[in-house]
């Protein structure tokens, strides 16, 4: 997982198909798009512009995906993210990798909670789990953006860790 904030970040000290993504972050004026679904026309990056009202932990799903590397972006308002490690043990509730490249788990072990406020961003790898869109403090609207990475994009894993 990464963690940080899109003024205070170079695109250039991540993997390639990750810093296509904060760079695209940095540049796009997410106020002016509607809510929807996008295609990233430089990447193909699937982009998805999210106004969501932030829920109770108890309520909202822990989730992982497999195929994809997500770049959560919060534009206004503020929420927690809960992120645990994915150490397969986790009760799994729903499974739609086919349809959606989504597991929920009912709940998960050792939760850690970030806080996102407008600009900051989290990269969430397939394994790590996590559970958007929280309440932080008190219920608020939140808009946020979700980039989607294949994660075939990253071709050696060690590029993950140690970018050229």
């Amino acid at each position: 997982m990464i963690f940080g904030h899109i003024a205070h970040t170079a695109a250039e000290h991540y993997p390639p198909a990750i810093a296509k993504a904060v760079a695209y972050l940095q540049n796009t004026d997410f106020a002016a798009l509607p809510a929807g679904r996008y295609e990233d026309a430089e990447t193909g990056y699937l982009v998805q512009v999210l106004d969501l009202h932030t829920q109770n932990k108890d309520e909202l799903r822990p989730e992982v995906h497999r195929n994809n590397i997500d770049v959560q972006f919060l534009v206004s308002g503020t929420e927690l993210i809960g992120v645990a490690a994915d150490n397969g043990q986790n009760f799994i509730e729903q499974e739609l990798l086919e349809q959606r490249d989504i597991i929920y788990y009912q709940n998960v072990e050792n939760e850690s909670w970030l806080t996102m406020q407008p600009g900051n961003f989290a990269v969430f790898f397939p394994q790590d789990v996590h559970r958007p869109a929280c309440i932080n403090q008190h219920p608020c609207d939140i808009r946020k953006v979700v980039v989607k990475i294949p994660v075939a994009l990253i071709s050696d894993r060690k590029e993950i860790l140690y970018p050229k």
